[in-house]
């Protein structure tokens, strides 16, 4: 599991739609296993984390033999 960042609540940045983006070259510059971890994390917050349910489900069937 991850850990979550703590958030700064007082920054606050107001930016024109049409301004270009640093973004892309800040994302470029990190490693590959950063990157990961930013996606998972945001999977994390986005569908939330419920450690009961990360194993594989197992079906479990019954044969009747002849």
């Amino acid at each position: 599991m991850l850990d979550f960042p703590n958030i700064e609540r007082g920054a606050f940045v107001v930016a024109s739609v049409f301004d270009g983006s640093d973004e892309k070259s800040y994302w470029a510059s990190r490693t590959r296993y950063e990157r990961l971890e930013a996606v998972e994390l945001m999977r994390q917050i986005i569908y939330g984390y419920d450690p009961s349910t990360t194993r594989l489900q197992r079906v479990l069937e019954t044969a009747q033999r002849s």
